[in-house]
């Protein structure tokens, strides 16, 4: 089957997001040739929820998938129960088999929203990986030694602050370099802290006489606190599938310096386009609250359409800007009459713990009509359509079920 060779989107291929290539030369002569390729990237389901620092490689796959390559995702349902050790200090817990059972459930629909799934052939590592007996994982670790898995920078860093490292660990980039082995992958597509094991697979590939797979490493997105890279564990994220009015809010929330990076990353605008507002936000010729606003109403298009993206902003601005409670908001049935102000916070769901509620209240980041509550004991009679604020973005109105 021959791809498309446009020079254009084979350039946007090697350079948009792009932190790293390995090697650049002989995947542009690929690219040029027409050869259809596997592009391979591993993905575990370690959490129930995709964010957009996940999605700007599942962007990288739909520009492959665009111009007719085909497109592997490895589930790493296997692989998932060790537990990924790259960039981790500490030991990654591990998964139970129906923690990843749960997780895997909405992937297909979040991955979906990028790539034409149609297109695209998803594997399961559990089902090569749980069929290697005793002498073949001993001719595959035959292969590395023990010297270059402790060049791993975290490995490092945790044996000169004391920190275990479990044999355990050793396992999971060989594992992953197998996938590459047993796809046949041309190409494999990750983030930058991902490295490691894509070369591992590399070099697997070798050792099974294989051509070695080219390497693109993506830019890390970083989180809504601008320090982090962004994550569900350190609660600094903005999910695939997240309701529209909660994306646009969050990405309202983002650093003004992340905002380039956001349009590069997390949007399909023209990167001619991106460098014209970089230009005007440095020089200061334009409002950060403007560029944010746009670069929200993008983001929330590519996953809800623009009419919904539309209407999440104008709900963004009646909440931040005219300070009004959304036009709407879930409605929470209650059947006591009075409730002090932490009950009613746990009762409605609105915290995961009485400690959250009451670290909340303290902040003076609870409302109760309009009225900031800064005491939790204190007792509240509860009334129709009362409206509950917690936060900047939640908001739940209340619905008395007592006669």
């Amino acid at each position: 089957m021959k791809v498309k060779t446009d020079p254009q989107k084979i350039e946007e291929i090697l350079s948009r997001g792009v932190e790293k290539i390995i090697e650049k030369e002989s995947l542009l002569k690929k690219l040029k040739s027409g050869q259809r390729l596997k592009i391979k990237l591993g993905i575990d389901p370690t959490a129930p929820d995709l964010h957009l620092g996940n999605a700007v490689v599942l962007w990288k796959l739909k520009e492959f998938q665009d111009l007719g390559h085909k497109i592997i995702l490895i589930i790493g349902d296997f692989t998932a129960r060790i537990g990924d050790p790259s960039g981790r200090l500490s030991l990654r817990k591990a998964l139970s088999e129906k923690e990843i059972r749960e997780n895997l459930k909405a992937y297909r629909f979040q991955i979906g929203k990028i790539l034409d799934l149609k297109k695209t052939k998803i594997v399961f590592n559990s089902r090569h990986l749980s069929r290697l007996d005793l002498s073949k994982l001993y001719r595959i670790f035959y292969f590395f030694t023990v010297n270059q898995l402790l060049e791993r920078e975290m490995f490092q860093q945790r044996m000169k602050s004391g920190k275990p490292i479990f044999l355990h660990e050793f396992f999971y980039p060989i594992l992953q370099a197998y996938d590459s082995v047993v796809v046949k992958a041309d190409v494999e597509v990750g983030g930058s802290d991902q490295l490691f094991n894509m070369l591992m697979g590399r070099e697997l590939q070798v050792f099974f006489h294989q051509p070695p797979q080219e390497i693109i490493t993506m830019k890390i997105l970083v989180g809504t606190d601008g320090k982090q890279k962004m994550s569900k564990s350190f609660n600094n994220y903005i999910g695939i599938n997240d309701p529209p009015g909660e994306q646009f809010g969050k990405l309202m929330s983002i650093k003004d310096e992340a905002i380039p990076q956001y349009l590069e990353l997390c949007t399909r605008l023209p990167i001619e386009e991106i460098k014209k507002d970089t230009q005007l936000l440095e020089s200061r010729q334009i409002n950060p609250r403007d560029l944010k606003k746009k670069l929200a109403r993008e983001v929330v298009s590519l996953y809800y359409g623009k009419k919904i993206a539309l209407n999440a902003e104008k709900e963004f601005e009646r909440v931040f800007r005219e300070k009004k409670p959304p036009l709407k908001m879930p409605e929470i049935k209650l059947k006591e009459k009075y409730l002090n102000i932490l009950e009613l916070l746990v009762k409605t769901k609105m915290v995961n713990s009485k400690s959250e509620a009451k670290r909340l209240i303290s902040q003076k980041a609870v409302e109760i009509d309009g009225q900031t509550k800064e005491n939790w004991a204190e007792v509240i009679e509860i009334k129709k359509k009362m409206v509950v604020k917690v936060g900047k973005r939640k908001f739940a109105k209340i619905n008395p079920t007592f006669k």
